[in-house]
């Protein structure tokens, strides 16, 4: 290993234990400062990110306007994860955009970009994996495990998640929850 991939590797340590800290601090003013400007995430206005979260490559994560991150969640932007306008993300969550490949002799990593589109809903202890888009209006059930992508204003639920219902489309609510201290 080259000097400069070892200190690749405590960058990445360096942000992954900051991002773990900065996530138990209970004031969302101080944790958005650090995720925006030390860790580099992309977060709109009027967003918030509740504590304790947990990031994997936090430079490659994207949050729209308006949209709401629970608490304990874990969002690994290693791929790219994008996250758009009035998105609730409920808290446990946790969306992969990497994972390993049983198959491959090296057990190598593999995955792809996540979507998860404006005014989508995705309920408390769902898993969403690598290269999965979540389209606008959809729900995902508290508990799912989503494998394929979800098209808009469609509810999933289950494991794997498959179609349990439709969403009305006609959605139109800008969300915004800030406690200061949560």
């Amino acid at each position: 290993m080259t000097v400069s991939e070892r200190a690749m590797e405590y960058v990445v340590g360096l942000q992954l234990f900051l991002g773990f800290v900065v996530g138990r601090i209970p004031v969302h003013a101080v944790r958005l400062f650090v995720y925006r400007h030390a860790l580099r995430m992309r977060i709109g206005e009027g967003s918030s990110v509740h504590w304790r979260a947990s990031f994997f490559g936090p430079g490659h994560i994207v949050i729209g306007r308006h949209s709401v991150i629970g608490n304990d969640v874990f969002l690994d932007g290693r791929s790219g994860l994008t996250i758009g306008d009035n998105v609730n993300v409920g808290g446990y969550v946790h969306i992969y955009s990497l994972e390993h490949d049983p198959q491959a002799p090296d057990f190598r990593t593999k995955g792809g970009p996540v979507t998860v589109h404006d005014r989508a809903y995705v309920a408390s202890r769902s898993t969403i994996l690598p290269g999965v888009t979540i389209g606008e209006g959809a729900v995902v059930a508290a508990g799912a495990v989503v494998t394929a992508d979800v098209p808009p204003f469609t509810i999933v639920g289950g494991v794997p998640a498959r179609k349990i219902g439709d969403r009305q489309s006609d959605l139109t609510y800008t969300l915004g929850f800030h406690l200061p201290f949560q």
